[in-house]
C-alpha cells in the first residue's frame, strides 16, 4: 500500500476509533494512532488469526484497522494515563 493510502486509512480508522472510544487526541495523533492501529490490526489478522490483511482502502481493511486502533488507543491511554504532572 502506498503512503497516501496508509494516511487515509489511518485517518479513517483513527476517526472511527475516536467516535467509538471518545478521545481528546488531536488530528495528527488520531492519524498516527490510526496508522499504528492499521499495522497492529493487519498483523493480528494476518499472523495470529490467519484471516484478512490490510490490503487497501476497503471495508475489510477498515474493520481490521479500527480493531487494531482500538487496541493501540487503549494501550496508549494506559501508558499516558499513568504519567503524573510535576
Amino acid at each position: 500500500m502506498g503512503i497516501i493510502a496508509w494516511i487515509v486509512l489511518g485517518a479513517i480508522a483513527g476517526w472511527i476509533t475516536n467516535m467509538i472510544m471518545g478521545g481528546t487526541e488531536g488530528v495528527i495523533a488520531t492519524i498516527i494512532l490510526g496508522i499504528v492501529g492499521a499495522v497492529v490490526g493487519g498483523w493480528l489478522a494476518g499472523t495470529v488469526l490467519k484471516v484478512a490483511d490490510v490490503t487497501g482502502i476497503n471495508i475489510e481493511s477498515i474493520v481490521v484497522s479500527v480493531i487494531g486502533a482500538i487496541i493501540v488507543v487503549a494501550v496508549y491511554r494506559l501508558v499516558v494515563g499513568r504519567r503524573t504532572a510535576v
